[in-house]
């Protein structure tokens, strides 16, 4: 670990992926970084299944042998089908450019402290059950109150890099963070033993499954343990009767395949609800401070792309600080291409999570159709290829365009759904608080 002082060229806010990512990346830049997180490793985090886009930056930090080994591989991502076996699975090994034809599902917990550890052997101060409670953002530096149970401290930097998470540090104190009118959602999940994994080579795939009001995920974890999730509307978590864990397996239980992958499970650890959590910032960077990973944006976990945008933001940041720590009269047009970078691959998710429970969707992930391959595309955009993979995007928008047809083949049936989402998001949008459903 560094030494903690009361000045250091970056602050980093955020002890996460992303945080951790960033400030790796600057100390091997020479510069001294401190990173503050406000809990102490290990501690729990949902976000578990990670993606082959992943795989390359923990090349580049130097611990992917690690994470392989607290890690189960992941070979692809499995929907509801009506083929034999009842699901089909989008296999990464089958992305329309040449990449990591794998992932990993890890535990949070070992994964976040394994690469805050790693931060700490590149060079960077690190510092736990710290808060950051205040930031003064001026023209020559950024002034930032740290408070822990030891002690407060007040320090100087030249940059800091928010990766707080949905703690949206300076997105609250800026008051930049806004809602997702689109697109609302809840959560309630919990760790399970005795679930049924897939067969053979599919067994680490995340399993994806659509119910009346949202989707449900099964992430297979080391050992007998099975990362479970319902993400539904706020206004189906209202209806709850009785305990969390019993609003939790009944819902699981109206799922016909899911109910039979459960029939022997039971409830481990972790059982958490949150409440309304898509939003964005209206900005994602000014003077001496940027914004990584969902410090700037949430959207619906259904494509686990959550750690990836964080620790690939991460990386563009920390490309963004050290080059302004150097030339400062370029940070107005390095943070343009930040953002138009970042808001791209955002849009790209968005919009494919905002159809995701629509009529046509749910039928062309169950019939998967590689003209001009397309289908290969999608599964590029299922690995995490947002970004700059040749031959995405122009695939993706055919994609949209066969969308559009087959909403219209089934016309009542989206205006229904449409209709629906609609309801809910402006039920939830100006019915709710953000707080925990419990």
């Amino acid at each position: 670990m560094g030494d903690l002082g009361d000045s250091t060229n970056v602050l980093v806010v955020g002890g996460g992926p992303g945080g951790s990512t960033a400030a790796t990346l600057l100390a091997r830049k020479g510069w001294r970084v401190l990173l503050v997180e406000k809990d102490r490793h290990p501690r729990f985090h949902i976000g578990e299944s990670l993606l082959p886009m992943n795989v390359p930056i923990f090349e580049e930090l130097g611990v992917l042998d690690a994470v392989r080994t607290i890690g189960t591989v992941k070979l692809g991502a499995d929907f509801p089908s009506p083929s034999e076996g009842g699901y089909n699975v989008f296999r990464f090994d089958r992305t329309l450019n040449p990449g990591r034809g794998y992932a990993f599902q890890v535990r949070r917990a070992e994964f976040d402290q394994l690469l805050f550890a790693h931060a700490g052997a590149s060079g960077v101060a690190t510092l736990e059950g710290a808060r950051v409670t205040r930031v003064e953002l001026a023209r020559e530096a950024v002034t930032a109150t740290i408070v822990s149970a030891e002690r407060e401290l007040t320090v100087r930097a030249d940059y800091i890099i928010d990766a707080s998470g949905r703690d949206t540090l300076l997105g609250g104190l800026l008051r930049l963070k806004r809602k997702h009118t689109r697109h609302q959602s809840a959560a309630l999940f919990a760790h399970f033993a005795g679930v049924a994994r897939r067969p053979d080579g599919d067994a680490g795939n995340i399993s994806i499954y659509r119910f009346e009001h949202g989707w449900i995920w099964l992430i297979p974890l080391s050992g007998d343990c099975m990362s479970v999730g319902a993400v539904c509307s706020p206004d189906y978590l209202k209806r709850r009767r009785g305990s969390q864990a019993e609003f939790l397996l009944e819902t699981l239980a109206a799922v016909p395949d899911l109910r039979e992958r459960m029939r022997g499970a039971r409830l481990l650890e972790h059982l958490q609800a949150t409440g309304n959590y898509s939003y964005v910032c209206d900005r994602i960077s000014g003077h001496r401070w940027i914004l990584v990973g969902d410090a700037y944006s949430f959207l619906d976990p259904i494509f686990s792309s959550g750690v990836y945008l964080a620790m690939h933001s991460a990386r563009l940041a920390a490309r963004l600080v050290d080059a302004v720590l150097r030339e400062p009269t370029r940070e107005r047009s390095l943070q343009r291409r930040y953002a138009r970078e970042v808001k791209r691959g955002l849009a790209v998710l968005a919009w494919f999570i905002f159809r995701f429970t629509s009529p046509a969707m749910r039928y062309l992930f169950a019939n998967p159709r590689n003209l001009l391959r397309v289908e290969e595309a999608m599964i590029s955009m299922l690995a995490g290829d947002v970004f700059h993979g040749r031959g995405v995007w122009w695939r993706l928008q055919l994609f949209k365009l066969i969308y559009l047809i087959t909403s219209a083949a089934m016309w009542r049936e989206a205006l229904a759904s449409r209709s629906a989402r609609r309801r809910q998001a402006r039920a939830s949008f100006h019915g709710t608080t953000g707080h925990d459903p419990a």
